[in-house]
């Protein structure tokens, strides 16, 4: 009997009979609920993962905390509050599991923060866990998905396409349920958790309209089972391997950069060092495989029909630890030989057979990839002394290295005015400061970067870079994460129209070069940002703002370690 006598009676109002106390206790912890098409029909999915978990003699507790919608936040002040939500969710988590007195969880859980918080919250509870990712929608009519939605409003802002066409277009983008099926942050993440080995083989991605992911779903709820039953925890299976496996899949995927606030927040949790310079080394030397939108042709549900994640670890199998503890209880090795020796692969096809497709034109062979490099450039220097990211494999080879003039921007909304208006010019550096995550949250810059990508020129001839983040749908050369941000005083802050600003992605460098339209030596910058720095009022937060957003933005850190909150 668990301590506290009212337990047993509480938990019979609540349905269950008095066989069921003895049984282990498992908590489904979910973001159901009508926010976004990610998570509306994720109520199906843990219907199915509570059935396979009676099944297998488990008692189950069904909690909910539902997530935002970054997509229909785009543009808004409510993205302020993404990034915060992450660890709303993540202790939502935390307060279900510690509060029902649970023996473990399935997180079910579909995109951008969700994900990310419910691997937080398995972090810090060190409990049996496995994860169910809710799965992709399927691709619009006229091939159209999510992503190309804000192109095509910018090109209507424009007057290239008239408003019928616009809504004509744009309203088929999301025709089902299921995460935005390009690869931003939701799929990046769903391919992510796969990787570190905490999900079933073939759950990421799965199309919400094919008949196996209620079977995954059931099968999820079984394996939780023999986890509980062994005391295989988090812990056990998130490894600084397992980690090192996430971001060469990170790599090869050509992941949104989000992943690198995720990925380290989540190591924080764990007490394992998060290596920058790892992650640069990774992204050097690990090929570019996958072929998906906004950077490739296709869309995340063929990605699936092509074998998923299992198919490009396959690939990769040489370049990652095998050894790793998955789920399934056996390791991730034993698990790909498997499905390998099943002849898992070859039956995956039949979909991209039907469009003239092979699983080669989604996953290319490691022998002859898309690019011989990772998506990721990690960046540094006199702009970012703590680092920036950069997504490569979106940016045109002509724009590897960049020299522009500051065009300086305090927030996202005037730097879109004038990117819409005509104000931004080629040869221009456009710098979106104070959005960081002390200032405003960390919003992303998904409008911005789409009305530069959808303009013929712009997107060969300017770079954008901010303290603030991206999208995963972004493309063309877009710095963020810069790091200290411009309210903790770093030199962000200190730009000023016309100054000079140099991007090397081969280097992996960024650095003011000049000022007044003029190349300078690097102490002449020196003395220019000390001369600057002493003039320059401390930032101050914005009077009243108070709640969720406060208090993030009073608790977070800086990116480079995950922008997550901390009290001490």
């Amino acid at each position: 009997m668990r301590w506290g006598p009212e337990i047993d009676p509480l938990r019979i109002a609540c349905g269950w009979e008095p066989g069921d106390l003895g049984k282990p206790w498992l908590l489904i912890e979910s973001s159901a609920g009508d926010s976004h098409p990610g998570s509306v029909d994720l109520g199906r999915l843990v219907e199915a993962v509570r059935e396979g978990a009676l099944e297998v003699g488990l008692t189950v507790g069904r909690y909910f905390c539902t997530d935002m919608c970054d997509g229909i936040a785009q543009g808004t002040e409510a993205m302020s509050y993404s990034l915060a939500s992450r660890e709303l969710l993540a202790m939502a988590a935390e307060l279900h599991y510690r509060s029902g007195h649970f023996d473990g969880w399935v997180a079910v859980s579909s995109c951008d923060k969700a994900i990310p918080a419910h691997l937080i919250a398995a972090a810090r509870l060190g409990a049996p866990v496995i994860f169910l990712p809710g799965g992709v929608m399927r691709t619009g009519p006229g091939d159209v998905s999510v992503d190309r939605v804000a192109e095509l409003f910018a090109r209507f802002q424009r007057g290239e396409i008239d408003e019928e066409q616009y809504h004509r277009r744009s309203l088929g983008a999301a025709p089902c349920s299921g995460a935005c099926n390009f690869l931003g942050t939701a799929v990046t993440m769903q391919i992510l958790t796969e990787a570190m080995g905490l999900s079933l083989p073939s759950a990421a991605c799965c199309p919400t309209d094919v008949p196996e992911q209620r079977q995954l779903a059931r099968s999820t709820g079984a394996a939780a089972s023999a986890l509980v039953a062994n005391s295989v925890t988090a812990g056990d299976i998130i490894t600084a391997e397992a980690l090192e496996n996430a971001l060469v899949v990170h790599a090869a995927v050509g992941g949104s950069s989000n992943a690198m606030l995720h990925l380290p927040a989540l190591a924080a949790e764990l007490g394992i060092v998060f290596s920058w310079r790892r992650v640069r080394e990774i992204n050097d030397a690990t090929p570019w495989l996958l072929n998906l939108r906004p950077s490739g042709a296709h869309t995340a549900d063929l990605f699936w029909h092509a074998g998923g994640v299992p198919r490009l670890m396959w690939e990769l199998r040489d370049r990652l630890h095998l050894s790793v503890l998955t789920v399934t209880g056996q390791t991730l090795g034993e698990n790909l030989e498997q499905l390998h020796d099943d002849g898992f692969f070859e039956k995956k096809t039949a979909i991209l057979e039907k469009q003239g497709l092979t699983t080669r034109d989604i996953i290319f062979p490691a022998g002859a990839p898309l690019a011989p490099r990772g998506s990721l450039v990690v960046l540094s220097g006199n702009l970012a002394p703590r680092g920036a990211v950069c997504k490569r494999s979106a940016v045109v080879p002509e724009m590897m290295k960049f020299t522009g003039r500051a065009r300086v921007f305090d927030g996202q909304k005037p730097a879109l005015a004038a990117a819409l208006n005509g104000g931004i010019k080629p040869g221009d550096a456009v710098i979106v400061r104070f959005e960081g995550p002390r200032a405003t949250g960390m919003p992303e810059m998904f409008y911005l970067t789409a009305a530069l990508a959808a303009d013929p020129v712009l997107n060969k001839s300017v770079a954008l870079i901010t303290d603030g983040r991206f999208s995963g749908a972004t493309r063309g050369p877009c710095v963020g994460h810069i790091c200290p941000e411009a309210a903790e005083g770093g030199p962000i802050a200190l730009l000023e129209d016309g100054d000079l600003v140099t991007i090397d992605l081969e280097t992996g460098t960024i650095d003011i070069t000049g000022t007044n339209g003029c190349s300078r030596q690097v102490q002449e910058i020196i003395e220019v940002l000390e001369g600057r720095l002493s003039s320059i009022k401390p930032w101050q937060p914005p009077l009243g703002r108070g709640g969720m957003l406060g208090v993030f933005t009073r608790l977070v850190g800086q990116a480079d370690g995950g922008a997550r909150i901390s009290f001490e």
